[in-house]
């Protein structure tokens, strides 16, 4: 996925988040959260990303072309985003849940 690709080529790189983080004009905790799949970067960051670490936007998205195929790369990131925040409100109903039976 690509939270664990952005992970493996900064580490390729020999990169550390907080340098990763200054050279994108992000805190060292967002490069985190991409890392840990709890958000992703938006579309002109992954090509940033792709840029610093000298991959490509699908190896980052762990897309592989076939052929003549085009990758919509906003429509990939719409997906991840939609994931994400399925993700993110199954836990916050959880949450809330939680903190009503306590």
């Amino acid at each position: 996925m690509i939270n664990e690709n952005i992970k493996n080529a900064r580490k390729a790189k020999g990169i550390s988040q907080e340098e990763m983080a200054a050279q994108l004009n992000v805190v060292r905790q967002t490069v985190s959260k991409w890392e840990r799949g709890l958000s992703v970067p938006d579309a002109d960051v992954l090509i940033r990303i792709s840029d610093l670490l000298g991959v490509s936007v699908n190896d980052l998205l762990g897309v592989k072309l076939q052929d003549d195929t085009i990758v919509d790369l906003a429509e990939e990131l719409a997906q991840l985003n939609e994931q994400l925040a399925v993700k993110n409100q199954e836990k916050n109903l959880f949450l809330q849940a939680n903190k009503k039976e306590v």
